[in-house]
């Protein structure tokens, strides 16, 4: 991997490994866009693991039929083990993370506590599932990135090393768009808009073409929260509002619309 240092970070940059038994489904889409930036710039290094490898005997078996009967093949555990413990040294600062449906649900506040972790290790399921012990004595913890099933979890590794790597500093651009973004205070975004002015019947919003930067923010702010009221209102039970926030959520529930707040 890329070792060089850039200003307001540390020189040793991010390890994520991946386990997972198809490698080939993983290693193109780590060396694009802003996560492959993120590599080529020394922030970050991804090692892309094959599980067979860790298994055992001439066949390198990696799956068996599950004990009580049933559909389907389950990982075994010890492939898991061995892959860990070769990618984690003894005595290392490695979070090992099982990617499966059972586990806490993925978020952008976890994504945050993962960006501060020097090491993770991410073991993706398949086919019927994981044997339970891994679980318990070989990942520190189980992460689900939604209500629905996969094939596998190498979307979902994706999706994690992706959201991790963005909040890492020298990754972005703009240091500060992670603030900025979706869910960052547990709001969604404002809408976004860019030329030409008028698209279909549809005009940009004057107040963005009006050049005054105060009122600007204050209609990105509060289109943010109305968008969260009229998409995601279950995230206002945990968002932090400023008093003006509240102030205007509470206009909301009376019937309000944004119009009724803009000067």
């Amino acid at each position: 991997p890329h070792r060089h240092r850039s200003a307001g970070r540390a020189a040793r940059p991010v390890r994520i490994d991946i386990v997972t038994l198809f490698p080939g489904m993983l290693e193109a889409p780590l060396g694009e866009s802003i996560v492959g930036r993120g590599r080529a710039r020394g922030v970050v290094y991804f090692l892309v693991h094959d599980l067979r490898a860790h298994a055992a005997g001439r066949h390198r078996v990696t799956d068996e039929p599950p004990f009580g009967g049933g559909g389907g093949m389950i990982l075994k555990p010890e492939p898991l083990a061995a892959a860990v413990e070769a990618l984690k040294p003894e005595g290392a600062d490695a979070r090992v993370i099982l990617l499966g449906p059972a586990g806490r649900r993925f978020s952008q506040d976890v994504a945050g506590e993962l960006a501060r972790r020097p090491h993770l290790i991410l073991l993706c399921g398949r086919y019927e599932g994981v044997d339970e012990r891994v679980s318990g004595t070989v990942a520190h913890e189980e992460l689900s990135i939604g209500d629905y099933v996969l094939t596998g979890g190498e979307p979902a590794a994706l999706v994690v090393t992706d959201a991790v790597t963005r909040l890492l500093a020298g990754v972005l651009g703009d240091g500060e768009a992670p603030a900025r973004d979706s869910f960052a205070r547990g709001l969604l975004e404002h809408p976004q808009y860019t030329r030409p002015e008028v698209f279909r019947g549809v005009s940009v919003p004057a107040v963005l073409r009006s050049g005054d930067h105060a009122r600007i923010a204050r209609w990105r702010q509060l289109m943010s929260l109305w968008r969260t009221w009229e998409r995601r209102p279950d995230l206002l039970e945990t968002a932090d509002l400023t008093p003006e926030e509240q102030k205007w959520t509470d206009g909301f529930r009376q019937g309000r619309t944004p119009a009724d707040f803009l000067d």
